[in-house]
């Protein structure tokens, strides 16, 4: 369900505003535009953040995981205990930092081999922030039933941790900014999707952009951003979706990466794409080989796979790579807080 027209048109001219300054505007869907490599001035948030963030710091939530997914079976499969205890563990380092943390259940439709039941999301805010203008970052929390899914998506729930973390829930910012770690992606998005949905008209308006985060440390990674590329609305995401891609990948370019640009295919971005959302999507790649030109501009093997381990149980704490983690931290953490610190006017 979409916001209505007024909301909408709203949004598309606050992000068309956010895209002119800083990527040259938005793309309209069938565009292709040439890989994203725009130059961001950091403000004094972020320059503190991204000073604070630490890939050690993400691989101690990542040992975590690891633990989790070796002490239930080898996974963290939501549902499932491992997805349980996972959630637990989140739940624990946010309200560690000092947030106030939610965990809403949600049903878990009957499907072939699984009884129906319940599941739970993470949910948490900093207070801080005008929470009429909400900048919402989310990673999936579970893995698949092969393996403990360290990268996928223990690294980018490990960078939403590090980041919220040292934001902490009292930073002076001018938005407020939510980080959402949602269950059963790996069977079709159903934690985010009921997240969504179950959201009021009025709760979905405040939302002024959305950031997935799937797949950030693969062995073999390449850096992309995703939005604003694509021939419709499901791949390039709603009007102001670029300019978000574009804040991402000038921010992967200050550590010294260019990104592509690639279109969504499909993950938790989806539902707050449907509901007209602006969304952007940090990723490495996966089951996909990396190109001679890839591998000459972003270093790595030619001809083989992003991540040779993707949904398989070789996907351990030892198939990290902490140099595209490191790349991918500190771009997220200011992309972060870029949005965080925008002026309000910009994002209505």
């Amino acid at each position: 369900m979409r916001s209505p027209k007024s909301v909408l048109t709203r949004r598309r001219l606050a992000l068309a505003l956010i895209a002119g300054v800083v990527a040259g505007g938005c793309s309209s869907p069938g565009a292709q535009p040439p890989a994203p490599n725009v130059q961001v001035v950091d403000g004094p948030v972020a320059r503190q953040l991204k000073a604070s963030v630490s890939d050690a710091g993400a691989v101690t939530h990542l040992q975590a995981l690891q633990k989790i997914a070796d002490d239930n079976g080898g996974n963290r499969a939501s549902p499932g205990p491992g997805y349980d205890a996972s959630v637990d563990y989140v739940t624990g380092v946010l309200r560690a930092a000092g947030y106030d943390v939610a965990t809403p259940a949600f049903e878990l439709p009957r499907k072939r081999g699984r009884e129906q039941g319940t599941a739970r999301n993470v949910i948490t805010q900093t207070r801080t922030g005008d929470p009429a203008h909400v900048v919402v970052i989310g990673a999936h929390l579970d893995s698949v039933e092969d393996g403990p899914g360290i990268v996928d998506n223990g690294s980018g729930v490990a960078t939403l941790l590090e980041i919220a973390r040292h934001l902490g829930p009292s930073a002076p910012l001018r938005n407020t900014v939510r980080f959402a770690f949602f269950g059963s992606e790996e069977s079709g998005s159903e934690g985010s999707t009921s997240y969504v949905n179950g959201l009021s008209t009025a709760d979905r308006e405040k939302i002024a952009l959305y950031l997935n985060v799937d797949m950030v440390a693969s062995p073999n990674g390449g850096y992309f951003a995703q939005g604003g590329v694509g021939d419709e609305q499901s791949q390039t995401g709603p009007p102001g979706s670029a300019a978000v891609a574009g804040v991402l990948a000038g921010q992967l370019a200050a550590t010294g990466v260019k990104a592509e640009a690639i279109k969504f295919v499909g993950d938790d971005e989806t539902p707050f794409v449907d509901a007209g959302i602006p969304s952007g999507g940090a990723e490495n790649g996966d089951r996909k080989d990396k190109s001679g030109e890839q591998a000459q501009a972003w270093g790595g093997q030619a001809d083989e796979r992003y991540d040779p381990c993707y949904h398989k149980a070789c996907d351990r704490l030892e198939n990290v790579n902490r140099v595209v983690l490191g790349h991918y931290l500190t771009a997220i953490a200011g992309t972060v807080a870029y949005f965080a610190t925008s002026d309000q006017s910009i994002l209505r």
